[in-house]
């Protein structure tokens, strides 16, 4: 696949609270005590706009994990967090994380329609089935559906929600005071979906945003994810331990994209990095060591139980992972986390310790300690070496290991004629170099059954 000459890495931030590393909240460069307060996050964010990046990133879950006895688990709504990031900066791209599995298409539709308008034109959807079987008693369900079911689902969303998108075209929105005609409603319309699962009626109660509908960006890597990615995603958010994996998933993903007939260069690949930056290399090295000498085992073994399904409490944590307890049937397969563990375990054939540390960093992202020379390096490698188009960037600690980034590694990306310099637009499809959509209901449509 041939690529521009002047292709250009795209960065965000993904804010995770306090930071990436499982430990950070314990570490003395980090404060805790900000988690609940927005300017916080308007800081970070304005941070990212003044370096140029392109998003920053909020991820988020519908339940309230067992495990905030031992680490920062809690999440504000990323849409009305947003919503405040939003005011205190111009530029910047906004992508907040929604279940399809636990929200209906109509309030979702509503939700980041509005968070489009007010950021004018900034907003992007992280697309999420929800994978925490917890999540399903707090919306009155015994069980959480199976991962295929999730999937299904989530495909008939995506239909449901664009359609409600496109259900007002750009200039149904009149206001003509001498007329008095304040929407032409032959341009506004019904979208009657009725399918297997859901049942919209539409249109929605906000007229199309700035970039006709938010960008839509998607984290699942395993069969089905890779599947719905390849039908869906302008940007995929992934999770890489080593570069062939990176290559291999790259390739497969654009290959899958050209197969639906849409152009792999409108999707952008992007990988998590947890860089741990110091002067030297062996001062990025002390710095990692000194954060996973915070981990606490209780925390570590029952993050492990969750992304492999096995309780390694009461085993020997200096004793050789036991690879023969992983399951081999189940839903759990499905997921491409599981698959990154357990590749570890069968490539390194690590201590259960050593796991908890390298999982520690960033759960299962790339984490790597390094000058900012090397950082950048590795950022260039995987981004010329047909690895990425770019990166989430997984500060481990905030807002330092942050400070670091922009501070030291960006000009070099930048010098190396890697990254922008200023913005060239002001919405993040423009940032992403992806074209805005039509709304599927045009000027063939007008007057037809499904007009309002």
């Amino acid at each position: 696949m041939s690529r521009p000459s002047n292709r250009q890495l795209t960065l965000n931030l993904f804010i995770y609270p306090g930071g990436h590393h499982e430990a950070a909240w314990r570490h003395p460069s980090s404060d805790a005590r900000r988690l609940l307060d927005i300017t916080y996050y308007q800081e970070l964010a304005r941070q990212a706009e003044a370096a140029k990046l392109d998003a920053v990133f909020l991820a988020d879950g519908p339940s309230l994990p067992e495990n905030v006895r031992y680490a920062s688990r809690f999440r504000l709504e990323p849409i009305t967090l947003l919503t405040g990031v939003a005011t205190a900066t111009e530029r910047i791209g906004l992508i907040a994380t929604a279940s399809t599995t636990y929200l209906e298409p109509y309030n979702l539709a509503r939700l980041f329609a509005s968070l489009d308008h007010i950021s004018r034109g900034r907003a992007g959807w992280n697309i999420v089935t929800t994978g925490a079987s917890q999540a399903a008693a707090n919306f009155g369900l015994e069980t959480h559906p199976v991962h295929a079911d999730r999937y299904a689902r989530a495909r008939e969303f995506l239909e449901a929600v664009t359609a409600l998108w496109d259900s007002w075209e750009d200039d149904a929105l009149v206001i003509d005071r001498e007329s008095g005609i304040f929407a032409d409603t032959s341009k506004i319309h019904r979208i009657d979906h009725a399918g297997a699962l859901l049942r919209v009626a539409g249109p929605l109660n906000v007229p199309r945003s700035p970039q006709g509908r938010p960008v839509y960006v998607q984290a699942g890597s395993s069969k089905d994810g890779r599947a719905f990615a390849a039908a869906y995603a302008e940007a995929i958010f992934t999770a890489h331990q080593t570069l062939g994996d990176a290559r291999d998933f790259y390739a497969d993903i654009k290959a899958r994209v050209k197969s639906e007939g849409r152009d792999p260069d409108q999707v952008r690949v992007l990988p998590g990095i947890s860089p741990f930056i110091g002067s030297t290399e062996a001062e990025a090295l002390e710095l990692q060591e000194e954060f996973d000498e915070l981990i606490q085992p209780e925390y570590s073994l029952h993050q492990l139980d969750q992304l492999l399904g096995v309780d390694l409490r009461g085993y020997d944590l200096d004793g050789p992972f036991p690879a023969d307890v992983l399951p081999t049937t189940g839903d759990r397969q499905e997921s491409s986390r599981f698959k990154l563990v357990a590749d570890i375990v069968r490539r390194e054939a690590p201590t259960i310790r050593q796991l908890l540390r390298r999982l520690a960093g960033a759960r299962g992202h790339w984490v790597t300690a390094g000058a900012p020379e090397q950082i950048a390096d590795r950022i260039e490698e995987w981004f010329t070496g047909s690895a990425a188009d770019g990166f989430n960037i997984m500060p481990p600690y905030l807002p330092g290991g942050f400070d670091a980034f922009t501070g030291h590694v960006v000009p070099i990306l930048r010098k190396r004629g890697l990254f922008r310099t200023e913005y060239e637009g002001s919405t993040l499809r423009e940032h992403y170099g992806l074209q805005r959509p039509p709304s599927r209901f045009g000027a063939a449509l007008r007057g037809a059954e499904n007009r309002w």
